[in-house]
């Protein structure tokens, strides 16, 4: 079983390194990690920036009014523009610039010939795919094909990545602590976006925090509320939550803690029905109620394999599923477990991973990314955080039961249950901090009785 897992993780790796995604796990094979590879696409996509802007604009016919008028715009465009990018992928990379009328930029390009080359990455993709269900059969690939086939277009076109930016800002409106950078329409097309410049440290800087003053616990706090309102709430959901493309400021405005969330390209809409099966899920997790764990996995097409399915999802082993996952953190004897647990049970993790749905794929890697975020800061996930996870879930369902009734004596008792569910967590987590606070009082206490008073 060993070897079959060496051998697959090889042929897999030539297949990712060669199409430049990743497959599901908290590690990823980038082809810029290469030094020689990131030089070359600096050097192909600075030396003269309007080459990108003409070339994105292929599509309009040489010669017409708009092609001479979006040319001599180019040229006139920027004051200055910083050659040495801020940041680059395997699709784009971006560049700080200062327009004429002197705002300040962040310019987003596309490396050349990457629309190009994308079709026979994923034909590549596809064929050692096939080649390694061949080799091994219990191995199911093939759904990794299909997820690129799927979102590859879609974040080719820089257009897409704006809409999502803008919906996604105006999905989340009432919270303060979050930043989207605005878009400049009038300057973007298909293979060069234009935005609003926003400084800050990465989200797993600690360094950069306590620097800054700003609290880890709260910026931990803040990314949760704001992935349980995208997932639960409203369905929409940002897959890429890497450290690159969230950063932590403090607001010049106000001085208090921000989120900055970048690079909107890939987004998983959730159907309604996805959307409210996988609250239930999570309800039933953090309530440690078994039996629609086993019921609601099953409806999200994990079938039989419907613990592994929970732990993949906490990122818990079953003992800790079973006991609940707000009992306890997880411990490092814990985490070893699942590591180990991981490389047993592949062929059973790829053979869920198959017969998940396909909205499902993004949202496990959404989750690990988080989880990265939270390792690195420190903040594994708490009773609290499960707790506003609650709260997201109780308002998803009610709406939906609002929304599908037509009495309105119904409805009325629909949000007083509502209410009342959402007091009852409150009243948990008051509960919490108070035994929070006299377990500090009572270590405070005794510290203060074994230490030796000093004069």
């Amino acid at each position: 079983m060993a070897r079959k897992a060496l051998k697959l993780a090889s042929w897999t790796g030539v297949a990712l390194a060669a199409s430049g995604f990743y497959l599901y796990s908290n590690k990823y094979l980038d082809p810029n990690d290469f030094g020689a590879v990131r030089v070359g696409r600096a050097v192909a996509t600075t030396a003269v920036i309007s080459y990108d802007y003409l070339t994105s604009l292929r599509s309009v016919p040489y010669g017409s009014e708009e092609y001479l008028q979006l040319r001599s715009k180019i040229h006139d465009l920027f004051v200055s523009f910083d050659d040495t990018p801020l940041g680059a992928a395997s699709l784009a990379q971006v560049h700080k610039a200062v327009l004429r009328d002197g705002r300040t930029v962040a310019v987003k390009v596309q490396h050349p010939k990457v629309q190009s080359q994308s079709s026979k990455d994923i034909l590549l993709m596809e064929v050692l795919v096939l080649a390694v269900k061949q080799l091994f059969p219990e191995f199911e690939f093939m759904w990794l094909v299909d997820e690129a086939k799927k979102n590859l277009p879609l974040e080719l076109d820089f257009r897409n990545e704006g809409r999502n930016a803008e919906k996604v800002a105006q999905m989340l409106k009432d919270f303060d602590f979050l930043k989207v950078p605005r878009i400049y329409w009038e300057l973007s097309t298909k293979r060069v976006l234009l935005m609003e410049f926003v400084d800050g440290g990465q989200v797993n800087d600690r360094d950069y925090m306590e620097r800054n003053k700003i609290d880890v616990n709260e910026i931990s706090r803040h990314l949760g509320k704001m992935y349980s309102e995208m997932i639960f709430v409203n369905g929409f959901v940002h897959c890429d939550p890497h450290p690159g493309n969230v950063l932590v400021r403090k607001c010049p405005g106000t001085g208090k803690a921000e989120v900055v969330l970048l690079d909107h390209g890939l987004y998983q809409v959730l159907t309604d029905e996805f959307r409210l099966d996988y609250c239930r899920l999570w309800q039933s997790l953090i309530w440690t109620d078994m039996e629609k764990v086993k019921k609601y996995s099953q409806r999200l097409g994990a079938g039989d394999l419907y613990p592994l399915f929970a732990c993949m999802l906490t990122a818990r082993s079953w003992d800790s599923v079973n006991r609940g996952i707000g009992q306890a953190p997880v411990t490092a004897t814990e985490d070893a477990e699942i590591r180990n647990n991981a490389a047993n049970y592949l062929p059973q993790i790829s053979q869920l991973l198959n017969h998940v749905p396909r909205q499902m794929l993004l949202l496990f890697k959404t989750n690990d990314l988080l989880r990265g975020i939270e390792a690195a800061l420190g903040t594994r996930a708490s009773a609290s955080s499960f707790l506003n996870m609650s709260r997201c879930c109780i308002r998803a369902l009610a709406a939906h039961k609002k929304k599908n009734s037509r009495s309105l004596f119904r409805r009325t008792q629909i949000s007083f249950r509502e209410a009342f569910n959402l007091w009852q967590i409150n009243l948990h987590e008051l509960i919490l901090r108070v035994k929070a606070l006299r377990l500090a009082s009572w270590v405070l206490a005794l510290l203060c009785r074994l230490l030796p008073t000093s004069y």
